[in-house]
């Protein structure tokens, strides 16, 4: 048998023409955003750490070649091609493992997301109303890499108190109004730095106050006074209902009493199974794409009102949204993409790889293949620079790091949901994500070494467990607002 060389020789495959005009495409990646640092040359004859590489993906590529092109399929081809090289070799010539994947890189990722916690240049002035996401996602990152964020407890306290609204909720910053996404951000930001000091800086009276005026009479949840409703409405407030230990019912000025509605979970059930699309996916509303965002904020939601068991095939056609989940892992990248016809991208490691303990919770195990995604993520994903990026030609940032981490510590972790855990916390009211551990690491067919395995993230609220546990027990353990 020939020895490979380290460009792989089988041909990317060819899709049938496109309906719409090649002019009313939009590319994801261009030409000038694949080409940069991440240029590989053919270097001739592999190493057997390539040779076992390039064999792996010659075996889980997919063995249907179609004969036309499309714009769609050109780009994913010119995408295959930055990205092969670095699940056959070591373009960025990290430190390899025991299996010949790149090692884990600790020590750059850790200032990259250091970093993301200091001042930012004048250009970034766009980017004020995520201040809160900013935060999470360094915070998160740090803890999933093993560090201690407990010094950031004052400093994140003091930032999100002045983008705290007095009508309740979080903004972007100070002076902003209050946003659904921006007060779970906060939140989640808060409570992994943790303390009292955070916790206390939490209105918990006013942010159930603003959590019952995004209450809609048809269970949902608007994102902000007047926004758009969906399902990360949905999602963010029952995160924020249940880790922050608030009641159940409705304020009595609550618009959605007027309909009838008496608590924050009447009606949602039914609401978040009508955003299951045709094709098994989960939308953001009743009748649109599914999307693997959408997908996690769906299944986290039910996740929260009660077990997986129960409440995912209560509302969610199992069977169908199982079939569009896997078919978001591509072959040979194994990575995510995020819709059908999409590229793969680095932060649907999490969107989509962490819904899996989810679903699994609600069927069975071993329905998934977490070694490949983990091969993506250490392969492809990591920035020579530091941080973790979407895929090999674009730049690392703290959010594609923090989800990247996310989505590979679910393909390390074997999460349990187990109804005999934490007694005595969760007891009332939303308790349901409090029933969750650790089952063990997962062993067959891995890609990592020890070296390489991240923290232990919680499957639905995605902070440390001793962060989801000591925040829902200190509010549980204070009397009133």
């Amino acid at each position: 048998m020939a020895v490979p060389l380290r460009t792989s020789s089988q041909v990317p495959s060819e899709r049938l023409e496109e309906i719409v005009s090649g002019e009313d495409r939009i590319e994801e990646l261009s030409d000038s955003e694949l080409g940069s640092e991440d240029e590989y040359e053919d270097m001739g004859t592999a190493t057997p750490e390539e040779q076992a590489n390039i064999a792996y993906l010659e075996s889980v590529w997919i063995p249907i070649a179609e004969n036309l092109q499309t714009s769609t399929s050109k780009t994913q081809d010119e995408t295959l091609k930055v990205i092969l090289p670095f699940l056959e070799g070591n373009p960025n010539e990290f430190p390899l493992n025991s299996h010949g994947i790149s090692q884990l890189q600790r020590k750059k990722h850790v200032p990259y997301l250091e970093d993301a916690l200091d001042d930012y240049p004048s250009g970034f002035a766009m980017m004020d109303a995520s201040r809160p996401w900013i935060i999470y996602w360094a915070l998160q990152g740090l803890t999933a890499l093993g560090e201690d964020v407990s010094e950031h407890q004052r400093r994140t306290a003091h930032t999100f108190s002045l983008a705290q609204h007095p009508e309740g909720g979080f903004g972007g910053g100070y002076g902003q109004f209050a946003h659904l996404a921006c007060s779970y951000a906060a939140t989640l930001s808060l409570a992994t730095a943790g303390g009292e000091v955070a916790y206390e800086s939490i209105n918990r009276k006013t942010m159930w106050q603003f959590l019952g005026r995004m209450k809609q009479a048809d269970g949902g949840f608007t994102m902000c006074q007047g926004g758009e409703e969906d399902i990360r409405g949905a999602f963010c407030a029952m995160v924020l209902l249940s880790l922050l230990n608030l009641p159940l019912e409705l304020p009595k000025d609550a618009p959605a009493r007027q309909s009838g509605l008496t608590t924050f979970t009447d009606n949602l059930g039914e609401w978040v199974s009508k955003c299951q699309s045709w094709d098994g996916g989960i939308s953001a509303a009743p009748g649109n794409e599914a999307h693997g965002a959408y997908a996690f904020c769906g299944l986290g939601c039910l996740s929260i009102l009660g077990a997986p068991k129960e409440t995912l095939n209560k509302y969610l056609n199992i069977p169908v949204l199982v079939h569009w989940m896997s078919s978001r892992q591509c072959s040979p990248e194994g990575g995510y993409n995020g819709r059908t016809n999409k590229l793969v991208d680095g932060c649907y490691s999490h969107w989509v790889g962490s819904c899996w303990s989810l679903v699994e919770a609600a069927t069975t195990t071993g329905i998934w293949n977490r070694a490949a995604l983990g091969r993506y993520i250490l392969a492809a994903a990591q920035d020579k620079k530091g941080g973790l990026r979407d895929k090999p030609g674009k730049r690392s940032d703290a959010y594609h790091t923090c989800y990247n981490l996310a989505g590979l510590s679910a393909a390390q972790h074997c999460y349990v949901y187990d109804e005999g855990v934490n007694k005595g916390l969760g007891e009332v009211g939303l308790g349901a994500p409090f029933r969750w551990k650790v089952g063990r690491v997962y062993h067959e067919d891995v890609v990592w070494d020890a070296n390489d395995v991240v923290g232990k993230i919680h499957p639905v609220f995605v902070i440390p467990f001793r962060a989801v546990f000591e925040c829902r027990k200190y509010f549980e353990d204070k009397e009133g607002f």
